[in-house]
């Protein structure tokens, strides 16, 4: 049997009556253990959700990657490319690429009666991956483009919707103007809500079809590809991959292709986003260091009360890396403690949250209506054995006051 072992579990599990400083000790440090780990794991799972909230709704707009016109600017009025057989290929048989649609974009003004609206018509075609917007729809059914002919349903931003006081069947006129005004009669066939405001009001989306007759193109040809692809996590060599196939190529209209990822098209809001990871590491640094320092406190209180045992040992021939694995043991279990009351406590919240949102944002600041989480099992698996490790190696250094300690002195002490 392992003699200190057997010893620390005498001391932190025995009921001997003397003990009589060290439990408001002993609560002390494992509460700040148990708080510390819920802390860190709470900030974990919110950020993490928090940012695959955030990219999702800026992919479900844009795509993962987006294949341009090379003089396409940041404005919304595009330039064509042709869409041939050739070109789609080539992009699904790209390893990692999941699906491949037409689109483009083109600005417009809504007029109503006793009001007007700035919009971007998105156009998008029959073979549109639908789910982003089934999954945030809020009234009536996405686009269905059965028949050869233009159809003239749209959907429409529950924000602009509310702003312009339309509902599901209602029909307005668009304004496209250019050398000179036209004028399209649209049908709100459905309403979303993303609560992403710098979308939800600028974009509705119709019959590509529309576009194309507006800017005098042909059947083929479209303001670009939208590519979504089957791990997030390869974006950056998916996209360097269709770039390097397709950069240099000229379509029959000899224009040139521009391939771009999602973060190259919106750097702001992935800038953003990757700034989150600072403040995380931030609060787990502090996180473990209060829990740690909590803990030496205890281990030290811990040790002071047990000198006449330890001088007890010493006089009996017990050297002092014994002596320190014994209370480095008595750590080990309080620590483990703490964690697994930090575990219970941060996880129930993150599944009560998952489960009912009951803790709510302001989705006009946030984008969301609710604090998002998402539990990454390997991510929190780590941190449980970081926050172990680092916490046990702050009380390596404490234990070696035991070295101090003289028997003489030690065996007299009350």
């Amino acid at each position: 049997m392992n003699l200190e072992y057997f010893i620390a579990k005498k001391i932190h599990f025995g009921t001997e009556g003397e003990k009589r400083v060290s439990p408001p000790a002993v609560r002390i440090a494992t509460i700040g253990v148990a708080l510390g780990l819920m802390v860190m794991i709470l900030s974990v799972a919110i950020v993490i959700g928090f940012k695959q909230e955030i990219r999702n709704k800026v992919i479900g707009f844009g795509s993962h990657v987006q294949i341009t016109h090379l003089d396409s600017n940041n404005s919304y009025e595009m330039q064509p490319i042709n869409v041939s057989q050739r070109l789609l290929n080539d992009v699904k048989h790209t390893n990692g690429v999941m699906h491949v649609q037409e689109f483009a974009t083109k600005p417009g003004i809504i007029k109503l009666e006793n009001d007007f609206q700035g919009v971007v018509l998105k156009g998008i075609s029959k073979d549109y991956d639908w789910n982003f917007f089934k999954s945030n729809l809020v009234e009536g059914e996405v686009l269905k483009f059965d028949s050869d002919a233009t159809s003239n349903d749209i959907m429409i931003s529950k924000t602009l919707a509310n702003k312009l006081r339309l509902k599901v069947g209602d029909s307005f006129l668009t304004y496209f103007v250019e050398n000179n005004v036209r004028v399209r009669k649209f049908h709100v066939k459905g309403i979303y809500q993303t609560n992403f405001t710098e979308y939800d009001k600028a974009f509705i989306l119709a019959d590509l079809r529309h576009i194309q007759k507006l800017n005098g193109w042909d059947p083929e040809q479209a303001g670009g590809l939208e590519v979504l692809v089957n791990d997030y996590n390869q974006l950056a060599p998916i996209a360097d991959e269709l770039g390097q196939k397709l950069t240099n190529r000229e379509d029959i209209y000899h224009n040139n292709l521009y391939v771009r990822s999602i973060k190259e098209i919106n750097p702001q809001v992935f800038s953003w986003l990757d700034l989150l990871d600072m403040n995380v590491w931030i609060i787990l640094i502090l996180m473990i260091s209060v829990a740690g320092f909590t803990m030496i406190s205890g281990l030290l209180i811990i040790i002071l009360e047990r000198t006449n045992m330890i001088g007890i040992m010493k006089a009996m021939g017990a050297n002092d890396l014994s002596i320190r694995k014994i209370f480095l043991y008595v750590s080990f279990f309080l620590v483990g403690k703490g964690m697994i009351w930090g575990n219970v406590i941060g996880l129930g919240i993150c599944i009560l949250q998952q489960q009912f949102h009951f803790l709510k944002l302001d989705p006009e600041v946030y984008y969301l209506t609710s604090v998002p989480i998402e539990l990454n099992w390997g991510i929190l698996l780590l941190l449980n054995l970081g926050a172990m490790i680092v916490s046990m190696l702050m009380l390596v250094g404490p234990s070696y006051l035991i070295a101090k300690i003289r028997p003489a002195q030690s065996i007299r002490f009350e």
